[in-house]
């Protein structure tokens, strides 16, 4: 049997081959057949570049229809895509080129003639351009190429992709995703939201990450519906298309900038029926205004760079603020003492586990590493701090290197970050733990307020007392205009103890 992902997606170009799979706002429309057309040229491109079964294909290049039919191409001759985020510097470049040792490299056209030298160095076999107007070098070799038909016979574990993780801590790790990783999750998500060949997404998500590929893309192809391209999240555009729309998936980015466009209301969500939030954790007050607004409830789903997604609020059922959700189909998530690994019962807090079909199959090239983050029994240690609520909804607390050991208790920033949230007068809010010469670390608050309002730092401290014990309180709060996060939303809590390393370095500066 060949578990090649590619044949999951095969059939919806075969049966409705007139269908518009991809459109943009500018009016470009692609046909089922015609993204099939030329990712099957593109795969005669790559054979000829002599890219073979379990080669990388590393591509660093702006969004288009055409990466689509790039990443099918891959796909098709069992080739190992592995997609990079276009705002890397040359040196992560090289760094990733020289890890994961792909076949062949694809860059903008504009950095074609830069990015040469990766060859000349012998970092990659061979470097073409792919742009944004079916142009760059790679098109024009599948212009005189004819289309093939043949899928490269793969197995189920065979690698797909491989996503390098941010490496905020240490050396970036090479994800290693495979055909049956992305095909059981995107069934499980077409399952679980309801997914028809009628569904129309808005994508205003970048396309090298999880979210934005696996996710949106997979289950749009897994269930032959269709898609409207936006380069970047523009809220008019968004807007616009909604009326032929009927699902968007987003960062909470998304769901704020949307609130603050007074065109949002119910008129103009009329044919949508379905919001997803992911990446990062969405505000409870943004939950309740997009549903006072327009009378949906925000989808929000938990997932990560290895195991794609692991949980989900119910389509049909409460949408719970704060939670997200309970464990996909095939998917199980335990909670577990974060230093002995014992299964803890409902309510407590500890580390996030999961195990399923969606959990990748190792870190590439660290089989150390890969085995210091399973347990014995096939459990993927997340990362993630959470709880399970009476409901079986899992809560995400913080990640575990962001938990704050304060006098040696354990402090979860997220539970001190929903508090302070909950001020009126604030926007949102990050908890970190800074060195601290007597604590070990000391809670520390860093504040957003809402445009126009002023709140001081004891003045929060002072809505705090009641609602958490002392070693809870923040010893210090900061004001700053907004949070620093990286492309997909997340709020970059490394860059915040870096800022403020050194604030309890004198004695004077040790009490709030």
């Amino acid at each position: 049997m060949n578990h090649n992902l590619y044949l999951q997606f095969l059939p919806h170009f075969e049966r409705q081959p007139d269908k518009v799979l991809i459109d943009t706002p500018e009016g470009a429309e692609y046909r089922y057949a015609d993204v099939l057309t030329t990712s099957q040229r593109l795969a005669s491109v790559l054979s000829e570049l002599g890219v073979q079964p379990g080669d990388r294909v590393a591509v660093q290049v702006d969004k288009s229809p055409q990466v689509v039919m790039l990443y099918l191409a891959c796909l098709q001759v069992g080739a190992v895509y592995l997609p990079l985020n276009t705002g890397y510097t040359d040196a992560e470049i090289d760094y990733f080129l020289g890890d994961a040792e792909p076949q062949l490299y694809v860059c903008t056209p504009e950095n074609l003639a830069h990015a040469q030298r990766f060859s000349q160095q012998g970092r990659v076999v061979h470097v073409e351009s792919l742009g944004t107007a079916s142009d760059g070098t790679l098109m024009d070799q599948a212009q005189s190429l004819a289309a093939t038909s043949d899928v490269a016979q793969v197995e189920a574990n065979d690698l797909a992709a491989i996503l390098y993780t941010s490496g905020t801590t240490g050396r970036a790790k090479g994800a290693m995703l495979s055909h049956a990783n992305l095909a059981s999750n995107s069934r499980s998500l077409v399952e679980a939201w309801h997914y028809t060949a009628d569904d129309h997404l808005l994508h205003a998500l970048p396309i090298f990450h999880t979210h934005g590929l696996f996710v949106a893309c997979n289950v749009t192809l897994t269930a032959g519906a269709s898609m409207t391209f936006l380069s970047r999240l523009d809220v008019d555009k968004l807007l616009d298309g909604m009326p032929s729309a009927t699902v968007l998936m987003g960062v909470p980015t998304f769901y704020t900038r949307l609130l603050q466009s007074p065109q949002l209301d119910r008129d103009a969500v009329h044919n949508m029926r379905l919001f997803v939030s992911g990446s990062a954790p969405l505000l409870a007050e943004t939950h309740d205004e997009f549903h006072q607004r327009t009378g949906h409830a925000i989808l929000e789903r938990y997932g990560m760079t290895e195991t794609n997604m692991n949980t989900s609020n119910p389509y049909e059922g409460a949408r719970c603020p704060g939670t997200v959700g309970m464990p996909l189909p095939g998917v199980e998530v335990r909670i577990s003492d974060r230093e002995t690994g014992v299964a803890l019962s409902q309510g407590e807090t500890g580390m996030v586990e999961v195990r399923g079909p969606n959990v990748f199959q190792g870190y590439w090239r660290m089989p150390e590493k890969t085995k210091s983050e399973f347990r014995d029994d096939g459990f993927f240690i997340t990362g993630d701090l959470g709880r399970i609520d009476e409901q079986g909804y899992l809560q995400i607390v913080g990640r575990d290197k962001d938990l704050v050991i304060s006098g040696g208790y354990n402090v979860y920033p997220k539970e001190i970050e929903q508090l302070i949230d909950d001020l009126p007068q604030v926007l949102e809010s990050a908890v970190i733990g800074v060195t601290h010469p007597d604590l070990g670390e000391g809670v520390t608050a860093v504040v957003v307020l809402k445009s126009g309002e002023s709140l001081s730092g004891d003045e929060i401290i002072a809505g705090l007392q009641g609602h958490l014990a002392r070693y809870k309180q923040p010893r210090r709060v900061f004001f700053v205009d907004s949070l620093p996060r990286n492309v997909m939303g997340k709020v970059q809590k490394n860059q915040l103890r870096a800022t403020y390393a050194d604030i309890y370095q004198h004695k004077e500066a040790t009490d709030a």
